[in-house]
């Protein structure tokens, strides 16, 4: 088993080796963690382009040392032009194409609000064009496509090629690349640098927002120049649950942070210490249907929920949920659940500052569609909302839509700060459960603990089964114990990216960090 590493100042993981890198040298060079999660994540939307990018969103969880943590919402709202009468008769939104590219992209604003609080508590910050130069350089340069971007490309580029701008970039011969052969991205390279030179506002109020808004109208995208114009990120409360271990947090809607949490809570009330495999994850899966219960009834733009969402994570709800959960057979489940392309990253540097951040396009590509003269991708995200009238997440103009994304953290009682996360849809409020469960109720080690075999309730990508999936790695025992509780079982792969790109650091009371990384994915955890 490959062990976590282990470092005396600071620490990086993100899912590719080269935004850990990009994280390391800047905190290498004094600079804070904000600052170099802001050089991992520019890196990373150019090198893992099917999973993030500069055209989607973004939601920070920064921990001080001392004190509460504060969350970025660095989501975008439907467009001005995405109103009903535009997709009739249509009963669904599409999830490629122009008219899936229907919300503003927040990321770029979320970079900018975190640098803005690192300003506030750090000195001498670090130039934006330092920050950006690893991105810019990849750009410019190329970067080997991963095994994964290679498959994901295979797999959609049936319904992708015919789109604005991708095949240009992403389909260079004609044909999905293979792993190792070369990516160029000059126009995204120009993007990048106009953002060096001219500040990350000039994506929403300067010379690339108004190429951005050229693009969208030329292709006719339902966002305008004046939603890019209007466009901000927030400050946000994160929501928290007090745990047996301490106290945990994750983002307030329009995130699901609140199942991510509720489970947590629910499996507090129970004694996964003393569990088996097969108790362990049918306890996980049970309290992932309660919790989802909560995201159905509740979670939509954040304007339109009236009820303090914090009181759904009070020992008296939360026990109320945990009395509902069956430890000897499985409930039934018909829910399909949401899949999704994103990246999970985590910083932690010297003077005791982590960061738990995520970043998306919602489907692997998103929308598929490139801004003209840009090279930026689009998200899909908007394709969460509905078009039933009176649904709480039917679409509006200006309204945000669900999010999937959750950075989560951690302050432990024994001195302990944890900020953890993954990639995966709907898969990240489970896989986040297992992490925690392993490493801080069950005392594995950090790196085995998202190295073991896991598991996804609900569908993968293109399969919409809502059987329990395990990876082939689970014993046959596991298998059978848990069909003989009433769960319906589907193998994966050894090492499945389906079940996520788990990450972690820890910080430890002596002051050491530790991180670990998944090897379902191409990233790393780098210390210094």
């Amino acid at each position: 088993m490959i062990q976590s590493n282990l470092a005396p100042n600071g620490m990086a993981v993100t899912p590719h080796h080269l935004a850990s890198s990009s994280a390391l040298a800047i905190l290498r060079q004094g600079g804070n963690a904000i600052e170099a999660m802001v050089a991992a994540a520019a890196t990373i939307a150019v090198v893992y382009p099917h999973m993030n990018g500069l055209g989607g969103d973004g939601f920070w969880l920064i921990v001080p040392p001392e004190g509460e943590p504060i969350a970025i919402d660095a989501s975008g709202a439907a467009g001005s032009l995405a109103t009903l009468q535009r997709y009739h008769p249509q009963t669904t939104i599409p999830f490629r194409g122009p008219q899936a590219a229907l919300t503003v992209a927040g990321t770029v604003s979320g970079w900018q609000l975190a640098l803005d609080y690192a300003a506030q508590h750090f000195a001498q910050p670090l130039p934006l064009s330092t920050l950006l130069a690893d991105a810019i350089h990849y750009a410019e340069s190329g970067i080997p496509v991963t095994a994964s971007q290679a498959e994901a490309t295979k797999s959609k580029a049936g319904e992708l090629a015919h789109l604005p701008g991708f095949s240009d970039i992403y389909l260079p011969q004609k044909r999905a690349p293979l792993a190792g052969e070369c990516l160029r991205q000059p126009d995204l390279a120009h993007s990048l640098t106009l953002l060096a030179n001219e500040g990350l506002d000039s994506f929403y109020r300067g010379t690339l927002g108004k190429k951005i808004a050229a693009g969208m109208a030329e292709i006719g995208m339902p966002i305008t120049e004046q939603d890019l114009i209007d466009h901000q990120a927030q400050f946000k409360t994160p929501l928290s649950v007090k745990h047996s271990r301490g106290t945990l947090y994750n983002l307030a809607p329009p995130t699901q942070g609140l199942v991510s949490l509720a489970i947590l809570g629910i499996l507090d009330r129970f004694n996964l210490e003393q569990c088996d495999e097969i108790q362990t994850i049918h306890r996980i899966v049970e309290a992932t249907k309660l919790a989802f219960t909560l995201r159905d009834e509740h979670l939509t733009d954040p304007k339109e929920i009236t009820l303090d969402l914090q009181q759904l994570l009070n020992n008296t709800h939360l026990d109320a949920l945990s009395q509902q959960l069956n430890t000897e057979q499985a409930a039934p489940w018909g829910e399909p659940l949401l899949p999704g392309d994103t990246v999970w990253m985590g910083v932690t540097d010297k003077m005791g500052y982590s960061v738990s951040f995520i970043q998306s396009i919602y489907h692997e590509f998103g929308s598929g569609v490139v801004i003209p003269d840009t090279g930026i991708l689009w998200q899909n995200r908007g394709a969460a909302f509905s078009l039933e009238t009176g649904h709480p997440r039917c679409l509006a103009p200006r309204k945000y839509p669900f999010h999937t994304l959750n950075p989560a953290a951690a302050k432990l009682d024994d001195g302990r700060t944890l900020v953890y996360g993954s990639m995966g849809g709907d898969g990240q409020p489970q896989t986040q459960a297992t992490l925690f469960t392993r490493y801080v109720q069950q005392q594995r080690p950090l790196q085995e603990a998202i190295s073991a075999p896991r598991w996804l309730l609900g569908r993968t990508w293109g399969n919409a089964s809502d059987s329990l999936k395990l990876e082939s790695r689970f014993s046959e025992e596991t298998y059978q114990g848990l069909k003989t509780l009433g769960h319906r079982t589907e193998r994966l792969d050894a090492w499945s990216e389906a079940t996520g790109h788990a990450g972690a650091i820890v910080r430890h009371p002596n002051g050491l960090v530790e991180g670990a990384s998944d090897p379902r994915s191409n990233g790393s955890a780098a210390g210094y």
